[in-house]
């Protein structure tokens, strides 16, 4: 199925820019605008809304409406998370929107939004929101693309007070931003550094990419980002010129979702927006062409840090299709084409000898210009021709060959069950949920519906789901392959060159099929676990109510039932071990532990794991946690014994099949290939050995001994812990207990005893902080002009939980007071970072970081502007507002923390083995409210004195002295 637009599929992850960064129905309250009271503006002869024009019902608890001034709003009641609201303003225009010497400013007015407007002066709407508990980045934020540009506040509360202020703040920046020169200045370093960081491997090869598929268009000399030249350029007069032009009430839409009274939503849009005046939107301006006979060109891009991948592509023009019933239908019967193919790529690398590491067809619109139809082929290093031979034989025989009725039941399976899983939890989507659907409705015209409504559709369709009807509607919107544009990225050309590639397609595309046997599905082959356990023990922890049960093997159940998302089950499994098994002589015994569930099952591939689970809410994962192993999974009332079972047979069944060794193989080699391709990357690699003094255990090791480890070896290290470690199971979420104890007494109850505990791992509890604090420097291989600061105090662990809290609330102090000087007084950076950690794993270890990254030429500056910073919270006590500012976001994220299964969650999974932690988090908030301004000059003084920093620089590798 194609995807809405080219920014949904790849722009909003690698191209959309944000300014802030350092997932019984309730009654309607309104029909959509014919129960408002509010005096719309005369209806246009185009539909105001793409519901308007389709026969899909739209869910009627949203009130929408549109101001005399033209300017749309968008409004739902909601309860998920209780008290808690979403405000976004989407305006209709983006970089597209820009003129050649504008390139750059649609995303430097955004950053412009929180540098003074009429009534409110320059960085205080930061602070403003700050002080009502909104985290700048995480509860404030913006973000630009190609078509829109994006604010967004999420709000702690449903208190009127703060969505009046969340409502002024937004028509302050639709109508009153002043765009003075100094703090034009000031943020142009912002915006740069911003566009600095971004300049990565992965954003230069997505641009070549565009500009090869579409080398006559407009958009891909349209980055948000825009260049040096033309930001260098910017003046007030210029961004404000601009930005009168695209912020427009006509090109404006808001939305408000939560639990907020709807009419007085309204009326406070109303009293906040009728004034706004402006001209009518802007046009749009061309976004290709998109040329659908463009064909047959090659082209090989060739950079150090990227693996292997063959795209072939075609174009074709943009379908035109409504949002209708009868369009959804068909993009059904798409999604389940495309994803029988994909299904056979994925079984294909899955096999026992994978021709590539992963292959996958797909089209997507290119905005309204065009459409874009790819197979794209990821090959190990060296491989890529047998990579594309198979990826190309799968395609052709897909097309030649159609479907076979059990591929269409297995995806048929998988949406069913995402739809009954829908219904199940409509009553308590989240409010992101109905903010994303709002977004749809404007940026791509596709209605928002109920679950149900979707469910019925689905009904309809069902006896039409027939193979020759999927692949009918597949061949309508895909572009055929036809001497397509072919791409090749990796780290050395094929031998050979672009004819090497256009023949080797030609050859491919000419070579005569072969039927391939189809492949049977068994039912999943773990039933009976053996006598069930019995419960010894049952308590409940008297603070949050916790329910914890010990079974006669030892496993520990806890359990915590809430109504907070309807037809969700969130468990989580503990295994004593973890990390603690990585010694000095033995630093990598759990390295390839994530990868085992890819191994299969004794009974079970991986593969076979999928096509037996399909249209089931389960999922199997393991990962090395620091004293666990961990499963984790998302289910459903009606699938948690599958996922028990699932579960109890990871643990006593696991496969070791060579699929999964393979997977982790290729992975470390295309990890190494990328070791210092920019500066985090080279940081993050390097960093463990310098801090631990090249403790095996915390350093990267080399690649050949990662490439030496075996699922053999797995077996040996971490088997003895799988067999007999202690079990703690948390589950949290939309349950009955008695049911869920009889399920697990039948599954991981009924499992041969375990140890009733963890093990200490006492010798392996230590870890130092190194006592060399010489300033070192790392290279890496990105842009010549990236650079990177940090500076690391050794703290403690995390036994005192007052000085926990303290050194928490330092953290929040110190990245207000880096951001004021870094990015806002000097302009050195996009998002400084700051991190304290107390280790609860090891004993008297913990760490306190700051971090910048920067152009080269600011590194000493940047330093300078940070030890300031430093020195000034250790020599006197912060001011009021300051601790505020930073306290506040912390007191809401205990008001909110369980309002989520999540939040939940995290106190359930060990609340036998770490009972302290619900201690920790009763007391949590009032630790924080007694927390003073000296005290926090106090923590200074004691852990961050200058001269104990471990200062690390990373420069490009330009910058190395020769070696002699």
């Amino acid at each position: 199925m194609k995807s809405s637009a080219l920014t949904t599929a790849l722009v909003s992850s690698l191209i959309a820019l944000a300014a802030c960064s350092p997932q019984s129905r309730i009654a309607p309250v309104s029909t959509p605008l014919a129960q408002s009271e509010t005096v719309v503006a005369p209806k246009p002869s185009a539909p105001e809304w793409a519901f308007e024009d389709s026969d899909l019902t739209v869910d009627p608890d949203y009130r929408f409406g549109v101001l005399p001034n033209g300017m749309r709003y968008i409004i739902r009641h909601n309860a998920t998370p209780a008290g808690q609201g979403m405000v976004q303003m989407r305006v209709n225009s983006g970089s597209l929107a820009e003129d050649d010497s504008e390139r750059g400013y649609a995303h430097f007015i955004e950053h412009m939004a929180f540098n003074g407007s009429t009534h409110v002066p320059e960085g205080e709407m930061v602070r403003l929101l700050e002080r009502e508990g909104l985290a700048f980045g995480a509860d404030t934020n913006a973000s630009t693309s190609f078509d829109y540009t994006l604010y967004k506040l999420d709000l702690p509360r449903n208190d009127p007070k703060l969505l009046d202020t969340a409502l002024m703040l937004m028509r302050e920046t639709a109508s009153e931003l002043t765009f003075n020169e100094d703090s034009v200045n000031r943020e142009r370093g912002v915006v740069l550094s911003e566009k600095r960081v971004r300049n990565t491997y992965s954003l230069r090869n997505a641009i070549d990419r565009f500009h090869f598929l579409y080398p006559n268009a407009r958009f891909p000399e349209r980055m948000p980002i825009g260049t040096d030249e033309t930001l260098d350029a910017a003046t007030g007069a210029s961004l404000k010129a601009l930005w009168h032009r695209l912020y427009t009430p006509k090109n404006t839409t808001l939305i408000v979702v939560g639990e907020f009274d709807p009419a007085a939503v309204e009326q406070a849009i109303q009293q906040h927006f009728a004034s706004w005046e402006g001209p009518d939107a802007p046009a749009k301006k061309a976004v290709g062409p998109i040329d659908p006979d463009y064909q047959g060109k090659t082209e090989i891009y060739l950079d150090p840090s990227l693996p292997e991948r063959v795209t072939a592509s075609r174009n074709g023009p943009w379908l035109d299709e409504k949002d209708t019933i009868a369009n959804r239908q068909k993009n059904v019967l798409r999604q389940i084409g495309y994803g029988i193919i994909n299904r056979r790529f994925v079984r294909l690398a899955r096999s026992d000898k994978p021709p590539f590491r992963g292959a996958g067809l797909g089209t997507s619109d290119v905005f309204k210009a065009g459409r874009t139809t790819n197979l794209v082929v990821d090959a190990d290093n060296g491989k890529w021709r047998g990579a594309l031979d198979a990826a190309m034989g799968e395609y052709r025989r897909a097309l030649a060959d159609g479907f076979t009725q059990s591929e269409v039941d297995e995806q048929v399976a998988g949406l069913r069950t995402s739809l009954e899983n829908a219904v199940g939890g409509a009553s308590t989507r989240s409010n992101a949920s109905y903010v994303a659907a709002a977004i749809a409705l404007i940026g791509d015209d596709k209605v928002p519906t109920t679950p149900e409504s979707a469910m019925e559709r689905f009904n309809t369709l069902l006896p039409d789901i027939t193979p020759d009807k999927v692949m009918a509607a597949l061949k309508e919107e895909l572009v055929p392959l036809d001497d397509p544009l072919l791409r090749f990225e990796g780290k050395t050309a094929p031998k050979g060159g672009e004819r090497a590639l256009r023949e080797a397609w030609d050859t491919g595309m000419a070579e005569k099929l072969k039927r391939e046997a189809q492949v049977k599905v068994s039912d999943f082959g773990y039933q009976n676990f053996g006598t069930p356990g019995t419960v010894v023990s049952d308590q409940t922890e008297p603070l949050l109510g916790i329910r914890s049960l010990r079974f006669s093997n030892g496993l520990v159940l806890n359990l915590k039932p809430t109504d907070i998302q309807k037809d969700r089950v969130m468990v989580e499994l503990n295994i004593d071990g973890g990390k603690m098994l990585n010694t000095k002589e033995n630093p990598l015994a759990t390295a390839m532990a994530s990868v085992l569930p890819l191994g299969g099952l004794g009974k079970h591939s991986y593969d076979e794991l999928q096509s037996i689970l399909a249209g089931k809410s389960v999922g199997f994962s393991l990962s090395a946690d620091s004293d666990t192993f961990t499963m984790a999974s998302t289910t459903t009332p009606r699938d948690l014994d599958l996922q028990l079972r699932l579960f109890a047979a990871g643990i006593t069944d696991p496969g070791y099949g060579r699929t999964g060794q393979a997977h982790y193989r290729r992975n470390i080699r295309n990890f190494f290939a990328r070791l210092t391709a920019t500066p985090n990357n080279a940081l993050a690699n390097a960093l463990g050995g310098i801090i631990s003094d090249n403790d095996p255990r915390f350093t990267l090791q080399s690649e050949d001994a990662y490439l030496a480890l075996t699922f053999d070896k797995l077996r040996n290290d971490i088997g003895d812990r799988l067999a007999h470690g202690s079990l703690e199971l948390g589950v949290v979420g939309d349950f009955d207990p008695d049911r869920v104890i009889d399920l697990v007494s039948k599954t991981l109850g009924a499992l041969p005893g375990r140890e009733a505990e963890e093990r200490p791992y006492t010798d392996n509890r230590q870890r130092t902080f190194t006592t060399d604090l010489t300033p070192r420097t790392i290279y890496h291989d990105g842009a010549s002009d990236q650079a990177l600061l940090r500076m690391t105090w050794p703290t403690r662990d995390n036994k005192d939980f007052a000085e926990a809290a303290r050194l928490r609330l330092l953290e929040r102090v110190m990245r207000l007071e880096l951001t004021a000087s870094l990015r806002e007084e000097l302009g050195q950076t996009y998002s400084p970072g700051v991190n304290a950690s107390q280790s609860d794993i090891y004993d008297g270890y913990g760490t306190f970081t700051i971090a910048a990254s920067l152009d080269v030429k600011d590194v000493d500056a940047a330093r300078s502007a940070m030890l300031a910073t430093i020195n000034s919270l250790i020599d006197k006590p912060i001011d009021a507002d300051t601790l505020l500012r930073a306290r506040a976001p912390l007191l809401e994220s205990y008001d909110n923390a369980l309002k989520t299964n999540g939040g939940w969650l995290s106190l359930v999974d060990r609340a036998h083995s770490e009972p302290d932690h619900i201690e920790r988090f009763k007391k949590g908030k009032a630790e924080l409210q007694s927390i003073t301004a000296k005290d926090l000059q106090e923590v200074a003084k004691r852990y961050l004195a200058p001269d104990k920093r471990l200062e690390i620089k990373v420069l490009p590798r330009s910058l190395e002295p020769a070696q002699p």
